[in-house]
């Protein structure tokens, strides 16, 4: 058997990632579906108003709203997204995220090989 990659999730089994994180009051709360080297795969669910303040990442980070509504800045630009959209934040841009409504998203971060 091998070790297995991807955690906090079943594997051959239908799922609706939305349903794989809760809201919580006043709180951003997440679940790491992997994390390594290479690729960072995150669950997100935010409370209205809650956000994540500016920062810049090593690698392309593709976000995708799996219910309700955020605003995602990138480089001072700010763009609404609602459930089914994405965006991708590119490598060494300062961006942000913060909850119009409560909202849920899938991070998925590819780093550039060493």
């Amino acid at each position: 058997m091998r070790d297995k990659i991807l955690k906090n999730i079943s594997l051959e089994e239908a799922l609706e990632l939305k349903e794989l994180v809760s809201y919580q009051d006043g709180q951003i709360v997440s679940r790491t579906l992997v994390q390594n080297a290479a690729v960072s795969i995150t669950l997100f669910a935010f409370d209205t108003g809650e956000e994540i303040s500016a920062h810049e990442s090593k690698g392309d980070a593709l976000v995708t709203i799996l219910d309700g509504s955020g605003v995602i800045t990138i480089d001072n630009k700010e763009y609404a997204l609602t459930a089914g959209q994405s965006i991708v934040m590119p490598a060494g841009i300062p961006h942000a995220v913060r909850a119009a409504s409560p909202f849920k998203m899938l991070l998925v971060v590819v780093f550039p090989s060493r």
